[in-house]
């Protein structure tokens, strides 16, 4: 046993510090200029990108999918036990493909405690890389962007996607944690 657990927490150790590489390596990424786009918020009032930001220079953004997805769902849910602590450092904005009106019926439904705002009719998505296009239909990926302002520019700094066994939603960790790790289950709209 003391050999396995050895290996896990050399395993371990060596995830830790690739993922310290990771992170210095995003800091040197060059910046990427997005321009100030205008979107929909849960009431259908006009929100500039820029806006977003508050008081702020920094802005984190979640790609979500939409109402569509249920893995979305899942780390929005997630996000209303963050929500608050995130956005002591920075705002966090939760953006959608969703009509601005499917959004706020969606978030009130998930008790979302977060901003909300719809890109419907926009390129954000794809410009962002969040969106993508086969055989004629439209697919999003669900992920997070941070931005930044400055000089009157809004600069994205970095980006990374949503999946199963992220950084960004612990629960699958805690079913790596068991045997059967998450033993076929898939995310739900109840439970």
């Amino acid at each position: 046993m003391n050999d396995i657990q050895n290996k896990i927490d050399e395993l371990q150790a060596s995830i830790a510090k690739q993922r310290e590489e990771v992170v210095a390596l995003r800091k040197e990424l060059p910046l990427e200029e997005i321009k100030d786009y205008n979107f929909k918020d849960r009431q259908g009032n006009d929100v500039t990108l820029s806006s977003l930001f508050g008081d702020s220079d920094e802005l984190l953004i979640i790609h979500n999918m939409g109402k569509q997805c249920k893995y979305c769902t899942m780390w929005a849910d997630g996000f209303r036990g963050f929500s608050e602590i995130i956005s002591d450092r920075m705002p966090f904005v939760l953006t959608s493909p969703n009509e601005y009106e499917v959004l706020d019926e969606f978030a009130s439904s998930r008790s979302w405690n977060f901003p909300c705002i719809s890109y419907a009719d926009t390129n954000f998505a794809l410009d962002l890389g969040f969106e993508h296009h086969k055989d004629g239909k439209k697919y999003y990926s669900p992920g997070a962007s941070a931005l930044i302002k400055k000089g009157g520019s809004i600069l994205r700094t970095s980006y990374d996607f949503f999946g199963p066994g992220d950084y960004y939603n612990s629960a699958w960790h805690f079913f790596d944690l068991f045997p059967k790790g998450a033993d076929g289950w898939h995310p739900k709209y109840e439970y």
